[in-house]
Formats: structure tokens, sequence, C-alpha cells
């Protein structure tokens, strides 16, 4: 081979390395384009949901408590009971004092009661004859003599009152007593607020509990909500019920996606969360939106999120 010849062998390999070299760059800058392009989300943020700490509402010690974490719990079951023996008692106690009040003043009792039932009687009645008067179907004679019946009753009901005073209010103390502590012994059974998922338990069975003390959070892990975050930029674009994709992550590469409505825009704009950015990011001014995204099971508290808008 002569020196023409290799000349002219080297140039067309050198040529031919070039293209490969531009063809291999020109692919890279392609598959690069894509990977950081079409492929990232409009925002970011964390799910959350409303969390209802149920306390107690009595003191005492806690014979009953059947919450156990993860158990899920529909609304208005009894979990709970604080002992009620001194409230028992003591509304055992108030029965008999009034009994023992009410046998001062005979039969003073009973005649208001007779009483008040011939004005409940009598006020019906009224209410009939003024339909029929109306109509035309009665007289006047007849509304005013029920009337004047009514109002005969009251002052004979004001009259026995004043004359037994001391007695009536001593007997309506004590009632109002007695509806008192109906009301803590009701208040003494534990009942879960809402249908959800028991999160944390803060107290166990036989433990003495306080009026207020935290017994266990509850809360409705059906749809939860991601808490996300969008610019200036992106806020004239999003709408109140907007239908949006949301992505969790699925594996170390890949994304499953749900589906999610935007049930909230904040009007205030502020600082982009620490744990959400870059250090160079925190410094801009976003927007924070919420996104109800129903539950199958696989979204957890604190999980991130992504948000695809359509």
């Amino acid at each position: 081979m002569n020196m023409l010849q290799c000349t002219a062998l080297l140039f067309c390999r050198t040529s031919a390395v070039r293209v490969l070299a531009a063809v291999a760059f020109t692919a890279t800058g392609v598959l690069s384009s894509c990977a950081s392009g079409d492929d990232k989300s409009d925002a970011y943020g964390n799910f959350e949901t409303d969390e209802i700490l149920v306390s107690a509402q009595a003191g005492g010690e806690l014979v009953e408590f059947s919450v156990v974490e993860g158990q899920t719990l529909p609304a208005g079951e009894r979990v709970g009971l604080v002992d009620t023996v001194q409230l028992s008692l003591r509304r055992q106690q108030l029965l008999a004092q009034r009994q023992a009040v009410s046998s001062k003043a005979g039969n003073v009792i009973a005649q208001i009661a007779v009483l008040e039932e011939q004005k409940r009687v009598a006020v019906h009645e009224r209410q009939r004859v003024e339909r029929l008067l109306s109509d035309s179907a009665a007289t006047r004679k007849q509304y005013d003599d029920i009337a004047g019946s009514i109002a005969v009753l009251d002052r004979q009901i004001h009259s026995v009152e004043t004359q037994n005073a001391p007695v009536v209010a001593e007997v309506r103390a004590i009632d109002a007593q007695i509806a008192q502590v109906e009301d803590q012994l009701r208040s003494s059974v534990v009942l879960n607020p809402i249908a959800g998922t028991v999160l944390t338990r803060y107290a166990d069975a036989h433990e003495i509990t306080a009026y207020g003390k935290p017994l266990y959070a509850i809360a409705d892990m059906q749809t939860l909500t991601l808490r996300a975050y969008i610019s200036g930029a992106q806020l004239p674009h999003v709408r109140l019920g907007e239908k949006v994709k949301v992505l969790i992550d699925e594996d170390a590469t890949k994304n499953s996606e749900l589906a999610g409505t935007i049930s909230w825009i904040s009007s205030k704009a502020e600082f982009t969360p620490r744990v959400i950015q870059t250090k160079e990011e925190r410094v801009n001014m976003v927007y924070a939106i919420k996104i109800r995204v129903p539950n199958d099971g696989r979204l957890k508290i604190g999980m991130p999120g992504e948000v695809r808008f359509q």
C-alpha cells in the first residue's frame, strides 16, 4: 500500500469516529432532555388528616377500655367506662333526700302536678277552638271561657307554690342536683366520636384518669389530604374542585398514580417549607393547596406525594 492509500484510509477512519461520536452525543442529549422534562411533577407535599384527640370527661378508675391501635371504630361505639360507683351512690342519696323533703309538704307537689296537667289539657283545647274559630265553627265565648280557665289555673299554681315556696324551692334544687349527677354518669361512658382508625392510645384499662386527660387519637383514614405548594405563576391555573393526578412512591424507580381533587387553595403566600424544597428554593413565595385523595390502604400520614395537573 502506497503513502497515498494509507492517508486516505486514515482520513476515512477518523471521519467515521467523528460521526459516531456526534450521534452518541445527540442521543445522550435527547435522553437527558426526556428524563428531566416530561417526568417532572407540578407540586410536592405530604399527606395529612384531621386527628381527633378523645379525652376523658370524668375522673376515676378506667374500669373498661378496649381501644387498640390500628383498630377501626364506628361512630358512637362504647369503648370505655370510668368508675361510676360514687356517682351512683350520690344519686341514690339525692333521691332519698328529695323524698324526705317532699313528705314535709304533704300533697303540695301532687297538687302542683295535677294543676299543671289540667293547664296542659286546657291549652290544647284552646288551640283546637282557635282553629274552629278561624273556620267559624266555634264562638268567641267558647274561646274566652277556655282562656279564662287557663288564667285561673295559672293563679292556682302560683298560689300553691307561694304558700309552700321553701319546700318547692328545695325540691327543685335537689332535682337540679340529680340531673347534674345523671349527666356525669352519662359522661363516664367513653363513646367513640367519629368513624375512623385509632392512631395512638394514651391510656390503659384500670389506670386512674382525670377530666380532660387524653385517652386516644383517632382519624378518618378513608380519605387523606395532600398538602402541597405551588408557585405564584401556577396559581391562576388552579381551581377548586379540579381533578389532578397524585403520585406516590411504589418502589425506588416507579410511582403509583391516584386520583385527587383540589379542596382548598390558600389566599396567602408563604415561604417554601424547609422540608419540601432545596436551600435555593426556600426563599421563593408559594401558595399551599389541599388535595383530597381516596385512600385504598396505601396512603399513610406523613407520606410524601407529588401532583400533576391535568
